[in-house]
């Protein structure tokens, strides 16, 4: 929000300067982002206020003509002028040659030099807010308030400082100039002046007798104040209004729309006003919108509505866009002489829908959307009929409506002495704590030894619980002159977590044997879902879906990571040469079945490490060979992961769906299921749109942990070396190779068997393979002799063929 800090000045004195203004107010939660000097680049001497004696053609252009001006000189100056609303006995900004000014055309500054304009010498300019940088406009010239000092430098006279604030969202209330007179009084021990809201009831009507209020929905709109002012007349605002209007980062219009935007900008509260003549029978109606009806808005564009939104509607048909936007049909026009202001408090939670559903997001609903204080409708409305019979000729009608359902009652809260020292560490004098929350607005009442008693202003909407008011006092004395306090008590005690802590050992594992990590989002869709899972298991355990969703490609929580990981795996091929891997370790949400579904069971979640590998095999270069990634591979990190836990797996054929049958793999430790290897079915491949092979797996944290958190037993290297030897065994086609390897490794002597090939084709009879290993034979207490391990080999071959029917290749 921007801050004129001459606006402010009106409603409480100013007396630090704009950075420590600013340092104050960030130090109490009040970020100043910048702070703009207006004028300050402005020349004292050069350019001044002026005022214009006398007004005459050129000589030699039509659509000049010579300004005499006094600039409060020895001598007034004559300069050529384009401008078609200069006249004689305008204040205006006068400068003369030499001063920096901004090109009207190009934008840039520049140094104003003497000229000979049609052969009429010019050595000064009436300027234009754009060429003071004040203002886009440069079709005529800046005009001044008829009291304008002549002679004064315009920096003094037009010069501000405009803080930018960022503001946190739970205070509407700082979203108004008197919301920010009222922290700066708090904070520096000034006063706050209240803007005057009271004026004279002129016309002999009241209010309620020309126009009805009913809100049919009162759970969006609490309370609704309108009054009606005659006989206005639409023109410019004064200046003084336009200079507020643009200070605050708007557009001056006409003197009703600049009165409805000051007033929002200096109380915090968005008015509309509407043609009171273009309102059917004189009837306001607060409604929900009907779904498709259609409202054209101030912007022209034609809106399509629902039934989530609030419209306000006359008799017959929707006339605004409550909170929003108002509607082009009762728009004011030149035209109007009657007006019905408009003062209402709308649910912050449908104005914020509204207006990002409609992509119109407005100072207005900017307001709205933080939760305004119903009593903060009646004073801006009083407020604003004020200016419109002072600036817009108007004549108020007697008093006013105030549709207002549901009362708010006043809040207040009990602060004990002990709480507030609990929350700020330090023990304040009770005087300390009550000039703190009386500076801020609260009413404070002290009941001995240990009870403060608070009322709640009423634009204090953010103020509900007592540990609120200490973060308020806290604020007020400062947060620095709070002073610094040890930890006392005793450390709590590390909390066990041996689910997260497996699934962070399993990320590492992942992550150190070469694959890159993905993190993907926990929505997904229905159609995403539908290529990885089951449509019986889909039907029967329907993924949950989110309530209010921010799109539809994020609709419902994944029972699994499967189809994350592919799509993001597909995006990445695009781009990519050689050996793809990607993992990621998260949890999914395994629905329950339909029937306890609906009795509002929840889903079970539950960690689940997937990957999955594609591509093509680097070489020892890094660069992409012609080798494809295989089976293998995949298997390659499951053993990995596994083994930095501690763990062993065992591999077993398997089918499930989305891979392929024949090259599925189900893997367990201890005889228990944890998860599954396989390459992905090549018609689901195809569904992510990747033509190549692509083997996926998936580890489930939770299973995992069951077989894991026994204790690990401790082994030390053997000391003698070890002696490896390869062996080529022809075995039944459909044996599982790890049967072999296992069977191989529980004899005394040998260390590990590892399977580095497995052939099928010539030289080898049909229904068989060949079974390539790297066996390691190792003993804790010697050097092993090459008889010792002929031996042993000896008695493996024999104990395999008996078992496995297994042969020595030749």
């Amino acid at each position: 929000m921007r801050v004129s800090l001459k606006w402010l000045a009106d409603y409480v004195d100013v007396t630090l300067s704009p950075e420590e203004l600013a340092h104050k107010l960030t130090m109490a939660g009040m970020e100043s982002a910048a702070i703009e000097n207006i004028g300050g680049d402005w020349d004292s001497e050069l350019i001044t206020v002026g005022n214009v004696l006398d007004v005459q053609p050129h000589p030699d252009a039509d659509r000049l003509v010579l300004a005499t001006v006094d600039h409060g000189g020895t001598e007034p100056q004559t300069v050529v002028c384009g401008a078609p609303n200069v006249e004689a006995g305008q204040r205006i900004a006068f400068a003369r040659a030499g001063a920096k000014l901004i090109d009207g055309r190009s934008g840039e500054r520049a140094v104003l030099k003497p000229a000979k304009i049609r052969g009429v010498e010019s050595a000064g300019m009436v300027c234009s807010g754009k060429e003071l940088g004040l203002s886009s406009d440069h079709e005529g010239i800046l005009v001044l308030a008829a009291d304008a000092p002549v002679g004064t430098a315009l920096s003094t006279y037009l010069g501000d400082a405009v803080l930018d604030l960022d503001l946190t969202p739970n205070r509407p209330d700082w979203m108004s100039m008197l919301g920010i007179a009222r922290e700066v009084a708090a904070l520096t021990g000034a006063t706050v002046r209240e803007p005057q809201h009271t004026y004279d009831d002129q016309a002999d009507e009241n209010v309620p007798a020309v126009v009805a209020v009913e809100i049919a929905d009162p759970d969006l709109c609490s309370r609704y104040v309108a009054t009606v002012v005659e006989g206005v007349t639409l023109g410019p605002s004064p200046q003084w209004l336009q200079e507020r209007v643009t200070a605050g980062g708007m557009r001056p219009i006409n003197n009703v729309v600049d009165i409805t935007n000051y007033v929002m900008m200096e109380l915090g509260q968005p008015l509309h006003a509407f043609d009171f003549s273009a309102v059917q029978d004189a009837k306001i109606v607060v409604r929900r919108a009907r779904e498709g009806e259609k409202l054209t808005t101030l912007d022209g564009e034609e809106r399509t509505l629902t039934k989530d939104m609030l419209v306000i509607a006359d008799a017959k048909k929707p006339v605004a866009l409550a909170g929003v936007m108002g509607g082009a049909d009762s728009e004011i026009t030149e035209q109007t002489t009657t007006i019905l202001l408009e003062s209402a408090t709308f649910h912050p939670g449908c104005i914020r829908r509204t207006a990002a559903a409609l992509r119109s997001r407005t100072e207005a609903s900017a307001r709205f959307e933080k939760g305004l204080s119903p009593e903060l409708a009646v004073i801006a409305a009083q407020r604003a009929t004020k200016l419109l019979v002072e600036l817009a000729g108007g004549r108020a009608l007697h008093g006013y409506v105030d549709s207002y359902p549901a009362p708010a009652e006043e809040v207040r809260i009990d602060l004990t002495r002990r709480r507030l020292e609990q929350v700020l560490g330090i023990d304040l004098p009770t005087s300390k704590v009550r000039a703190a929350l009386t500076s801020l607005g609260f009413s404070v009442r002290w009941s001995p030894p240990e009870l403060y008693e608070v009322r709640v202003p009423y634009w204090r909407t953010d103020v509900r619980i007592s540990d609120d008011l200490a973060e308020e006092v806290a604020r007020v004395i400062g947060y620095d002159q709070i002073p610094t306090t040890n930890l006392s008590g005793a450390l709590p005690s590390v909390a066990a977590q041996p689910l997260r802590n497996l699934r962070e050992s399993l990320r590492d594992a992942c992550a150190a044997a070469g694959m890159q990590e993905v993190i993907t989002y926990s929505l997904t869709t229905q159609e995403l879902l539908a290529r990885v899972l089951p449509e019986d298991e889909m039907a029967a355990r329907p993924p949950l879906k989110v309530a209010h969703t921010v799109s539809s490609e994020y609709e419902y929580l994944r029972p699994t990571l499967w189809a994350s990981v592919l799509r993001t795996a597909a995006a990445n091929l695009r781009r990519h040469d050689g050996e793809l891997a990607l993992f990621e370790a998260a949890r999914v949400y395994l629905p329950p079945p339909r029937e306890r579904l609906e009795a509002g069971e929840l889903p079970d979640e539950r960690e689940h490490v997937v990957g999955v590998v594609t591509g093509q095999r680097e070489d020892r270069w890094g660069r992409a060979s012609d080798e494809a990634v295989d089976f293998f591979d995949a298997k390659g990190y499951v053993d990995a992961a596994l083994a930095a836990v501690g763990l062993t797996p065992a591999l077993s054929q398997a089918e499930r769906f989305a891979l392929l049958p024949g090259r599925t793999g189900a893997v367990s430790v201890d005889g228990r299921d944890v998860g599954v290897i396989g390459q992905v079915h090549p018609a689901v491949a195809a569904q992510f749109d990747i033509d190549q092979d692509v083997y996926v797996f998936e580890l489930v944290v939770d299973e995992l942990l069951e077989v894991a958190a026994g204790d690990r037993v401790y082994e030390s290297d053997f000391r003698y070396p070890p002696v490896v030897q390869d062996l080529a065994l022809v075995v039944d086609r459909d044996l599982p190779a790890d049967q072999v390897r296992s069977a191989i490794e529980q004899h005394k002597l040998v260390r590990a068997a590892r399977i580095f090939d497995v052939y099928e084709g010539e030289g080898i009879a049909d229904g068989k393979k060949s079974l390539a290993l790297s066996v390691t034979y190792q003993a804790p207490d010697r050097t092993l002799t090459l008889e010792e391990v002929a031996k042993a080999q000896d008695s493996l071959l024999k104990r395999l063929a008996k078992e496995f029917s297994a042969e020595l290749r030749a």
